[in-house]
């Protein structure tokens, strides 16, 4: 499992801004560090939408203290960019269809009673401009959201 202190993994993935075609290298983007990836089952999902909108009402909070936030998920780019447009998210997502980023995270988890093998698990790890990890929360169960203040908290201090 991926711990604080660690250096986090670097990863190349699809980045749904609203465009498609554009992609996210961890290395190209520690200049906006600290950086929030907050990993989710399923965009769309109850509990993923309460989630990802609760951190675009606390944005503002996290761009002061100089952190940027991206949401991320193996849903395809395409749906993440009608995910963010549905519920006017403002931030980007990173689109890890091919599961590399989750499982370098070790961030993965399924619903085998659904037949879906293997998803984000609900995730948050923030990232300092030295690639460190500065935070790193995993929740067992997808129904429990990440402790924002935590969070936020971790980021200042990264």
């Amino acid at each position: 499992m991926l711990s604080e202190n660690d250096t986090a993994p670097e990863f190349t993935a699809p980045l749904a801004n609203g465009d498609v075609g554009e992609r996210f290298t961890l290395t190209d983007r520690l200049d906006e560090a600290p950086l929030v990836l907050a990993f989710i089952p399923g965009a769309f999902s109850s509990v993923c939408t309460g989630e990802m909108n609760t951190f675009q009402e606390r944005r503002d909070g996290f761009e002061d203290a100089g952190a940027t936030v991206y949401g991320v998920s193996v849903d395809s780019p395409f749906a993440l960019n009608a995910f963010r447009e549905a519920e006017g998210l403002d931030f980007d997502f990173i689109s890890d269809p091919n599961h590399e980023v989750v499982e370098a995270y070790d961030a993965t988890m399924g619903f085998e009673d659904l037949g879906i093998d293997e998803v984000a698990q609900r995730a948050v790890f923030v990232v300092d401009g030295e690639r460190t990890v500065a935070y790193a929360w995993t929740s067992e169960n997808p129904g429990v959201e990440p402790d924002y203040d935590a969070i936020e908290d971790a980021v200042r201090d990264a």
